[in-house]
């Protein structure tokens, strides 16, 4: 069982202010907390309806999970785990930028692809969705414990000093299938509904995109912005095979 102090800490862990002050966040489903404790990050509580879990965890009923879940369909684990400190930037011949993207489930799947294609770190704008809000965490997969994730005020002042192309997907760029893909570039994605923004547009050297094939007079206004990097990532690593 859990104490009134530590359910409403653990409700409050879903806003940014609060992670930041206590320096914790929250994970829940048995593979990312799997993942988390096999990376040695440490955690201040650990809960589960599986008595087999861990050690460590304290076992708690069904109906006492779904009053700390951060989700409509509360998962087996829940753990409150420490902020890691702030890792140095990498500077990896290939860097993927997102700016302004909102959405965590979109967050995470794109940490997902930087993990699956090997890249250890992503550069988001300030404006950027919290890389540990909890519906990021789950739509990591884990792959959180491998892809450093770097926030920046000035995204585009943060890619100049890395002193390699900056090309950003858009409507309007040379198709992704006609272009011979840069290998040392930045490579930079708007958010869902608007894009990249203004300033960051007038920062780029170059523009790609992913052509529209649908041939329905009512088209689609736009594609998903993890499934775009999806298959931007996908061309990249087939161009350099």
């Amino acid at each position: 069982m859990y104490s009134d102090n530590q359910r409403k800490l653990i409700l409050q862990l879903n806003k940014k202010k609060f992670r930041e002050s206590n320096k914790l966040f929250v994970a829940e489903g048995k593979k990312v907390v799997s993942e988390l404790i096999s990376a040695d990050w440490s955690f201040r509580m650990l809960f589960s309806t599986d008595g087999n879990f861990h050690k460590k965890a304290k076992l708690i009923k069904e109906q006492e999970m779904k009053k700390i879940t951060h989700f409509k369909t509360p998962s087996p684990v829940l753990g409150v785990f420490e902020l890691p400190v702030e890792k140095k930037i990498l500077a990896e011949p290939l860097t993927i930028a997102v700016d302004g993207v909102k959405d965590p489930g979109n967050l995470g799947t794109i940490i997902r692809l930087c993990d699956w294609f090997g890249l250890s770190e992503l550069f988001c704008s300030y404006d950027t969705v919290d890389c540990f809000n909890p519906k990021v965490i789950q739509a990591s997969a884990g792959s959180i414990v491998r892809v450093r994730c770097h926030y920046f005020k000035d995204l585009a002042e943060s890619l100049q000093l890395l002193k390699k192309p900056i090309i950003g997907a858009t409507m309007k760029g040379e198709s992704v299938y006609s272009s011979k893909l840069i290998q040392k570039a930045s490579y930079v994605f708007g958010s869902e509904a608007h894009g990249i923004s203004k300033y960051l547009i007038n920062k780029l050297n170059d523009q790609i995109s992913i052509p529209q094939f649908s041939s329905d007079i009512i088209k689609p206004e736009s594609l998903n912005v993890a499934s775009a990097t999806a298959i931007f990532l996908s061309e990249l690593k087939r161009n350099n095979n």
